[in-house]
């Protein structure tokens, strides 16, 4: 039973890929592959939506070479092709163009913020290149974010984002679960997850919280409190990464 109930979800996901796709006047997909099991599921249906029309695309920026490895354990397994972008030397020459022109130290700005304004460079370079991979091949581009990530703002914005969210609705256990039905590499599904900012990083210990108690939350509502004030806080704060730009009200004059 379980599995005929996945089955139905990959054929619903498979399907809107499809009708998102043509409804653009697109051809395929472009995925951005990091070796993780987001990343890793799309890739998996984009495949299954768009033989021969997916590419995956890997983009090392100072990462750990394991990611790659992944990545390439999952095109291989999926049969996808992929082209590599290394963004490294990229990174460090903007980089050091910007903090030549604006000094972290000028602003007095903490370590904790230099950190992660250095880091969140790297998936905003990886969303420009898969932009134009993609509009090169008439693809669209196909984001990995998940339910779970979406509902803290854990992504980083314009860098993380893409044309379409197939995981938008899922949380990070259902991805998991996809990812198991779909017969991915086991060693995907044993990587803890990373968004690869820096070495060492890991999803839960930025996020302060565990996925499980994140997904439990989201689809039960329960959660101890201080989770749950956790949850709320994150999800308050970042409501901006989930909307469009706020336009302001003009009440502009007559006869002007």
């Amino acid at each position: 039973m379980a599995d005929a109930a996945l089955s139905s979800v990959v054929d619903g996901l498979v399907r809107w890929l499809r009708e998102r796709v043509d409804e653009a006047g697109a051809s395929g997909a472009v995925v951005g592959l990091s070796g993780g099991i987001d990343s890793a599921v799309v890739a998996a249906l984009c495949r299954r939506a768009f033989p021969g029309r997916t590419l995956g695309v890997i983009m090392p920026c100072h990462s750990d070479p394991a990611d790659e490895a992944s990545a390439r354990l999952l095109a291989e397994h999926e049969g996808v092709p992929v082209v590599r972008v290394d963004l490294t030397p990229i990174y460090d020459q903007l980089l050091a163009a910007l903090e030549t022109a604006v000094s972290p130290a000028d602003v007095a700005a903490p370590e904790q913020r230099v950190r992660l304004t250095r880091a969140n460079l790297k998936p905003r370079l990886r969303m420009a290149t898969l932009y134009y991979i993609a509009n090169l091949h008439n693809y669209l581009v196909v984001a990995t974010g998940n339910r779970s990530e979406l509902h803290v703002g854990y992504c980083t914005k314009y860098g993380d984002t893409g044309d379409i969210l197939p995981l938008g609705g899922l949380v990070k256990r259902q991805v998991y679960a996809l990812a198991r039905y779909l017969g991915l590499p086991e060693q995907l599904l044993q990587r803890p997850p990373s968004a690869g900012l820096w070495p060492g990083q890991t999803d839960e210990e930025e996020l302060g919280l565990t996925y499980n108690d994140l997904d439990t939350y989201l689809l039960e509502g329960r959660a101890a409190a201080a989770v749950q004030a956790r949850i709320d806080h994150l999800h308050k704060i970042s409501q901006h990464k989930r909307q469009m730009p706020p336009i302001a009200p003009v009440d502009w004059p007559s006869g002007v």
